[in-house]
């Protein structure tokens, strides 16, 4: 009978200290990976700048530790204790945003999109603060509803409450790429939600139209879009404009195809060198794919697919729906920013200006992503083991 007891208690124990250490690994790897690579992109530019190469990577490797320390006592929380902070999360995300119309208010490459923290010299982006809390909002929001969420009412409204924030986002920090991912990641924690997908075809149906007609305007000479009819205009186009809009574009373009296959070798970009805006930023996949050539590009791709794919297992197995949520928000938001980042990169679709998750220069937004990941190991903690 002892051995019974001590063997049920071990078996207790190994389920209630599981941890995700596949998950945990891949993002220390795209951490690591990232910094290597903010300091090769940046290293030049940083140099002329601010006379010292590594300042980039000092501010970033300084928001990554912030982010580790932060993300561990998140994972170490069980993440039931946030869902009475729900309402509280969505009142600070309205309330944030406004906040950059104020002095408080930072202005950076013509958009003011940050808050500036008093007597620290670091700034802080209300859009990243909301996407983090309407993943919590949306989730327990789901869970309030229970079946509700599958009915029509209950579709409708779980995409238009997250409108105010999506609205606030793009009106007020004219940052079309957070008000897209917050939009993004409300429709898919529905669709995983509920069963009936009839309502997504037609959705989807609906942006495409959407979409085509606007690309229509464009290229009739409508003028009716404006700003971002002249960016569609260098996505179809770039070489039209090649000293303005499609500039980036083009450079990146060049970084892209002249890295072949193996690429030209870590630290040897030429396009880094004053030729392409924001390479350690919205552009580094370009630098990435110049100095590691495809095989660089395809290695971090197939990283990000496992990531999500390590998150898919947690949000399947999770306890409950709160949590599987959760889980589902985070996966959402990582993919629709990674696949957006990669294909305004490589031209797919109009620049959005979006950073690649884990790996562009960003304090704001990779503290916020390791606190999300915080929140998908405290999910993952308290699965429990069926066979040891």
């Amino acid at each position: 009978m002892a051995k019974q007891r001590a063997a049920k208690r071990k078996k207790k124990e190994q389920a209630e200290y599981f941890f995700d250490y596949s998950l945990l690994f891949i993002v220390l790897f795209l951490l690591g990976f990232g910094l290597v690579m903010i300091y090769s992109a940046s290293s030049y530019t940083a140099a002329q700048t601010f006379g010292n190469a590594a300042h980039y990577l000092e501010r970033q490797l300084t928001a990554v530790i912030i982010g580790l320390v932060v993300m561990i006592v998140v994972a170490n929380i069980p993440y039931h204790f946030w869902e009475r902070f729900a309402l509280l999360a969505y009142i600070v995300a309205a309330g944030m945003i406004p906040l950059v119309k104020t002095p408080l208010g930072v202005k950076s490459h013509g958009a003011t999109r940050w808050i500036g923290i008093p007597g620290t010299g670091f700034n802080i982006q209300p859009a990243e603060v909301a996407k983090l809390c309407m993943i919590l909002f949306l989730g327990v929001l789901v869970c309030k509803m229970g079946k509700g969420v599958r009915t029509t009412k209950g579709f409708f409204l779980m995409v238009l409450i997250p409108m105010p924030i999506v609205a606030e986002v793009y009106l007020l920090t004219k940052n079309l790429s957070s008000a897209i991912i917050i939009l993004g990641i409300s429709v898919l924690m529905v669709f995983v939600a509920s069963p009936d997908y009839k309502k997504f075809v037609v959705m989807g149906l609906l942006v495409l139209a959407l979409a085509a007609l606007m690309v229509y305007l464009v290229v009739s000479g409508s003028e009716i879009l404006a700003f971002r009819g002249s960016r569609i205009m260098a996505w179809l186009d770039p070489e039209s404009d090649p000293t303005d809009k499609g500039f980036q574009t083009l450079q990146g373009l060049y970084a892209i195809g002249s890295g072949g296959i193996w690429g030209k070798g870590l630290g040897q970009s030429m396009q880094k060198l004053n030729f392409l805006p924001e390479a350690q930023n919205d552009m580094i996949f370009s630098i990435i794919c110049e100095e590691l050539g495809l095989f660089g590009a395809v290695a971090i791709i197939v990283m990000f697919i496992m990531l999500l794919w390590r998150m898919m297992v947690i949000a399947n197995n999770a306890p409950d729906l709160f949590g599987a949520m959760l889980v589902v928000g985070v996966m959402g938001h990582i993919a629709i920013q990674a696949i957006l980042n990669i294909a305004v990169v490589t031209n797919s679709i109009p620049n959005t200006g979006i950073s690649l998750p884990f790996i562009s220069y960003g304090g704001s937004s990779v503290i916020f992503l390791l606190i999300e990941i915080g929140l998908v190991l405290s999910v993952a903690r308290r699965i429990q083991l069926k066979e040891l």
